[in-house]
């Protein structure tokens, strides 16, 4: 990393939407808070104890946000109060700003000396893409009266980027999206996954396999249809709104087992025959994951697994998934059933290889050679 304005190392300063729990996006934040030990960290709501050590012994700064009721459960219902949280944050004196954003990170004032980069999960997803899922026909009467001119406000709101001087996408998917809704192309650089917690194991897998969250867009309603059309054992792994009325229409071949450990999911994933991904997904870190315990994926062929996985019958070197075309139950039958003549063609080796060229320690190095060059790039602007 280059010179800060005194001479020494940059002062920097980590922006995160909130630290409520280990997803995704806190495993990238890891990273992050790896490569700068010593920057703080400004969240609008952190929950004590719902992420790991390396991000809980820094100096987490929050918004007002934290001091709300029942904010630590229901922070979601305060989502029009975001925009102003996120602007109280005083971030003088530093000099590179990196913010992780899927919300309103991205939308910190930086210092007029400082430069701003944003590794952007998605543009706004319950003001875009998502809007119906959150706010559509299940949400209540008064939600769905009020939230229009609210959401109208937020789009526009979110579609000001002039605070952020490069954004970084997890996929060509969201560079896509980043391009289509602020106007702003986006260097991409994969999140990773860590391929040593996964282990293969030999055997043709037990079971078809779900690990989600259960809301609607992530459509395990195809999954479970198909389980019980063709009779095939399924286990889901997760929890959410959807809960009951997915285990209302399973039948006697599915089920559910909740929330699991790390642990739990990395051995459920070892011993399935394969991974259902029926949802389109910005990135998808499922189907990664089931690759580096050796098991193949059956997907939706849309969003940013067909960046990831290599589908059987592709020329690009051997196959990690089946995909099918159609966001139906009928689709995926029949993707299952051209997995089960074809599973023999899926090899763990392979597929374990195509995960470690996503692997924790290859994004670790990416971020570091890609901040490097654009702070380098930065102060170089600044000195002519």
């Amino acid at each position: 990393m280059g010179r800060g304005a005194a001479g020494g190392s940059p002062r920097v300063a980590l922006v995160h939407d909130w630290l409520t729990g280990m997803r995704g996006g806190e495993r990238c934040l890891e990273v992050f808070c790896e490569l700068f030990p010593e920057a703080p960290l400004y969240t609008l709501l952190h929950v004590p104890g719902s992420v790991s050590a390396v991000i809980e012994r820094r100096r987490i700064v929050t918004s007002f946000v934290q001091r709300l009721p029942a904010a630590a459960t229901r922070y979601r219902h305060y989502l029009p109060l975001f925009p102003a949280a996120i602007r109280m944050f005083d971030l003088r004196g530093f000099d590179l700003v990196l913010s992780l954003s899927h919300c309103a990170a991205k939308a910190v004032r930086r210092p007029p000396s400082a430069l701003h980069l944003s590794y952007c999960f998605s543009p706004m997803r319950y003001v875009w893409d998502l809007y119906d899922d959150y706010f559509g026909a299940r949400a209540g009467v008064v939600v769905r009266t009020l939230m229009p001119p609210v959401a109208a406000a937020l789009r526009a709101w979110d579609k000001r980027t002039d605070r952020v001087d490069g954004f970084v996408a997890i996929s060509q998917h969201i560079a896509d999206r980043i391009r289509r809704v602020y106007g702003r192309d986006a260097d991409v650089i994969h999140p990773p996954i860590e391929v040593a917690r996964f282990r293969p194991v030999s055997g043709p897998g037990e079971y078809y396999l779900v690990v989600s969250a259960l809301v609607p867009y992530k459509r395990v309603d195809l999954a479970v249809a198909a389980a019980n059309r063709l009779r095939r054992r399924l286990v889901v792994v997760g929890t959410g709104p959807e809960e009951a009325r997915l285990r209302a229409a399973g039948g006697p071949t599915v089920e559910f087992l909740g929330w699991r450990s790390d642990a739990e999911v990395a051995d459920l994933y070892a011993r399935c025959r394969a991974v259902l991904f029926p949802a389109v997904e910005d990135y998808g870190i499922v189907p990664l994951e089931a690759a580096a315990a050796g098991r193949p994926t059956i997907a939706l062929a849309r969003g940013g697994v067909l960046e990831t996985m290599v589908g059987l019958g592709r020329a690009e070197g051997p196959p990690t998934a089946v995909f099918f075309d159609d966001q139906t139950a009928e689709a995926l039958v029949s993707a299952m059933l051209a997995f089960e003549v074809a599973a023999a063609r899926f090899a763990p080796a392979a597929l374990r290889a195509r995960a470690e060229q996503f692997d924790r320690p290859v994004f670790t190095q990416r971020l570091r050679d890609y901040l490097d060059r654009r702070y380098a790039e930065f102060r170089a602007r600044r000195s002519c």
